[in-house]
């Protein structure tokens, strides 16, 4: 798992793996999945064994692909290298694997054991943002907030900087890192004016690519979002976006998605679906209050990360995480499972999955 974690924010659309190769009771390889496209964790550890890999046992946090992807199936090579014993950490539920890998495993005379209990469900965390984005086709979505704890995002006078200390704000760009995409309202980049990119210690080349919701065209060319040496941008639209608009943006660097419109906004159900199709599989969903609202009730959010300073700020017009026309009935609330309370010296930082509920749409 811990090799696994390497790989973070650099695989995806795909899992994070770690693989480890035991023979006589000693370690005699490790590997990861380092990148998209390269070679997976179980061929890493093969490449770097030292000795005879015969007869050796594999740990491998995921099963094993046997079909051509990206590379070549990773059973192949196990068969090939006569590997006795494969230990897995979390069946693939990739309908092109599930089982399948397991299977030719088995046929070929290799024990496959796999683990149950805390420390799978502890890998299926790991890979949450894959597990959900290969059965669904649609990006796994993070909503993230950063409040006072009288629940104010910025004063009445809209000043919100900083509400968080520095090492919350430091786990916000790993958060940032581990996700493909940013997403924004246009209010947000008109307000405050951010670049939207990951600047955690992990930070290289690829940063993700930001995501701006802008349903009629207001985004101001001199924003920093559309300096797309440093990320990439695409701005999401509807048809009362300019064409002018559209053209300056990409003459920019960044561009256009034209979406339907649902309630004179964007589509949030078409724009996650779209960006599922471009290989984008996580969304970190970081506002404004009316966004988030709409993001929740088009069900498109599974988890929440919820940044709490002890501050308090006051104010009728100060806005709070979610906006929007809000739900009428205390019945329609979205309820959250805490998963996890974490500690950034005096802030605290929620790690929240959305329930299934029968309906969070509002009656019209």
């Amino acid at each position: 798992m811990e090799l696994a974690a390497l790989g973070a924010g650099f695989v995806n659309p795909n899992p994070k793996v770690g693989a480890v190769l035991t023979k006589n009771n000693q370690v005699i390889a490790e590997g990861y999945h380092q990148h998209y496209g390269g070679p997976h964790a179980e061929i890493n550890a093969l490449n770097h064994a030292t000795g005879d890999v015969s007869e050796a046992t594999l740990y491998v946090t995921m099963e094993p692909c046997n079909h051509y992807g990206k590379t070549p199936p990773c059973t192949d090579r196990i068969i090939e290298e006569k590997i006795k014993r494969v230990v897995i950490g979390t069946k693939d539920p990739n309908i092109k694997v599930f089982e399948n890998g397991i299977a030719q495993l088995r046929e070929a005379g290799i024990i496959v054991d796999i683990i149950e209990g805390e420390l799978q469900r502890d890998i299926m965390k790991m890979n949450e943002i894959y597990n959900h984005y290969i059965q669904t086709g649609l990006p796994f979505t993070a909503l993230k907030s950063a409040m006072t704890l009288d629940g104010k995002i910025a004063t009445y006078s809209g000043y919100s900087k900083w509400i968080t200390n520095e090492k919350s704000r430091a786990m916000v760009h790993e958060l940032r890192h581990y996700y493909s995409a940013i997403m924004v309202g246009v209010n947000t980049i008109i307000k405050d004016n951010p670049a939207l990119t990951d600047r955690s210690k992990h930070a290289v080349s690829n940063h993700p690519l930001r995501v701006i919701v802008d349903s009629s065209g207001r985004t101001p060319m001199n924003a920093e979002v559309l300096n797309t040496k440093r990320a990439p941008t695409l701005i999401a639209v509807t048809q009362k976006a300019s064409a002018d608009f559209m053209e300056k943006i990409k003459d920019r660097g960044a561009s256009v998605m034209v979406c339907p419109e649902k309630d004179q906004k964007v589509d949030l159900d078409y724009l996650s679906r779209e960006l599922g199709k471009m290989n984008i599989d996580s969304i970190l969903l970081e506002g404004g209050s009316t966004l988030n609202f709409s993001a929740l009730e088009a069900g498109i959010v599974q988890k929440i990360f919820a940044f709490i300073s002890p501050k308090l700020l006051g104010g009728r017009e100060a806005f709070t995480p979610v906006g929007g026309q809000g739900f009428e009935k205390m019945e329609q609330a979205i309820t959250l499972n805490v998963d996890s309370i974490h500690r950034f010296d005096e802030d605290i930082m929620i790690e929240a999955y959305l329930m299934k509920i029968k309906d969070v749409h509002r009656n019209h």
